[in-house]
């Protein structure tokens, strides 16, 4: 589970996040490119916008249950 006490720092503010255990799978990037990146630097995933609409908002889901470490959260602030 995600915890929201470890979000990587490039994470915009708002529900969802990805923290600090992202193994850099790129399985966000593909599924929700609108919403997730890859800081190269680092090797892992950070959320660049947050959804706004309702089918946004089922696509970053569909990121967020995808991923295979529960590294993206939404619970955030």
């Amino acid at each position: 589970m995600a915890d929201k006490n470890l979000k990587n720092p490039e994470n915009v503010a708002g529900r969802f996040y990805v923290d600090q255990t992202c193994i850099d799978c790129d399985i966000c990037r593909t599924t929700a490119p609108k919403f997730f990146r890859r800081q190269d630097d680092g090797g892992y995933s950070y959320v660049h916008r947050q959804p706004q609409t309702p089918e946004e908002i089922v696509e970053a889901e569909e990121a967020r249950t995808s991923c295979p470490t529960d590294t993206i959260g939404n619970d955030g602030e």
